[in-house]
């Protein structure tokens, strides 16, 4: 079965930190391609008026050197509360010839007891967590079946975050070697995050 990373995230914007710890895993776990899919945000929380199509235009922008990174639309397509497991069924629904990985922060591997449907999304795919700096991550404290879930690799070390990289250019701070010079020509030229054009 061909293996598939999925890269969920607002990507507000996408930024290297995303696309190192696609790589890591991509690599580490053997995946064949991994897919960059924004997730649906409703439009009272879009950051300086970032719509969703601008940040797939990102996605597509950052990732478009990687043959094996591909962009996926499915939740801004869908629109509405973006659940995880929904979009698995659906994914796995329209590509029975695939094995899935689901590619998350160690941060958020704590968490997955309190996603949505994670019973079921645990019998479904896999998940590839990767270690950030400062996460602290206790897989032993998590329910046996969401541990048999759960992979671990590791990365670089990037402190890089969306909200970071929005702080510093709300303040007239430069952001260049945060994020790819594609998406930094991108958002300048789209006026995105009080860049001029």
């Amino acid at each position: 079965m061909k293996k598939v990373g999925i890269m969920g995230g607002a990507f507000d914007p996408i930024h290297l930190g995303h696309l190192l710890a696609a790589e890591a895993a991509r690599e580490q776990y053997h995946l064949e391609e991994v897919w960059f899919m924004p997730s649906h945000i409703p439009p009272h929380k879009h950051q300086a008026g970032v719509s969703g199509q601008q940040r797939l235009e990102m996605v597509e922008a950052a990732i478009d050197s990687n043959p094996a990174f591909k962009p996926l639309d499915i939740e801004l397509r869908r629109g509405g509360v973006s659940y995880t497991v929904d979009t698995i069924r659906e994914l796995r629904a329209l590509h029975p010839d695939l094995e899935f990985y689901f590619i998350i922060g160690a941060d958020m591997v704590n968490y997955l007891p309190k996603w949505e449907g994670i019973e079921d999304l645990a019998g479904m795919i896999s998940f590839i967590g990767l270690q950030r700096p400062g996460s602290f991550l206790e897989l032993d404290a998590l329910p046996p079946f969401i541990q048999e879930a759960v992979q671990l690799a590791e990365m670089p070390l990037v402190d890089i975050s969306s909200s970071l990289i929005r702080s510093r250019l709300s303040t007239g701070r430069s952001v260049r070697y945060m994020v790819p010079d594609a998406v930094y020509e991108y958002m300048t030229r789209s006026g995105l995050y009080g860049l001029q054009p």
